[in-house]
């Protein structure tokens, strides 16, 4: 028997494949060829946006539990019965590490320091032939 395959999964399948494809290859096409310190510098320069994003999703995560947790501790209030209150305290309690985490990470790094920029590790040649 033959499984009939609908339309959102192909679309999903299509989609997922195009997504690949398209982050995986500026990826093989800056490296140039297949040496070792070109890939590491590609990577590290892939990844150097990163602490930005994470800084982004954890403001928006912390005001997103904010909110759901003003939104419990109402549902609390109209009906404590229903609702625990624990549970509208936890949201904003984690809610609020989240929205603090970023200055928490830079006064740390203010404070310790980094001792510089990181850079990679760079390798005379290796070259990987395939016949």
């Amino acid at each position: 028997m033959i499984k009939r395959i609908n339309i959102k999964t192909l679309q999903m399948s299509a989609a997922f494949f195009a997504g690949v494809f398209l982050v995986s290859s500026p990826a093989f096409a800056a490296a140039g060829g297949n040496d070792f310190s070109k890939i590491s510098g590609n990577i590290i320069q892939s990844i150097q946006d990163l602490p930005g994003l994470l800084t982004g999703l954890s403001y928006m995560f912390g005001i997103l539990l904010g909110v759901l947790g003003i939104l419990k501790i109402k549902d609390h209030v109209e009906n404590p019965q229903q609702t625990a209150l624990k549970d509208g305290a936890i949201r904003l309690a984690a809610g609020g590490g989240l929205f603090a985490l970023p200055i928490i990470f830079e006064s740390m790094l203010a404070t310790i320091g980094v001792g510089g920029p990181t850079r990679a590790a760079v390798a005379a040649k290796v070259d990987f032939i395939v016949n």
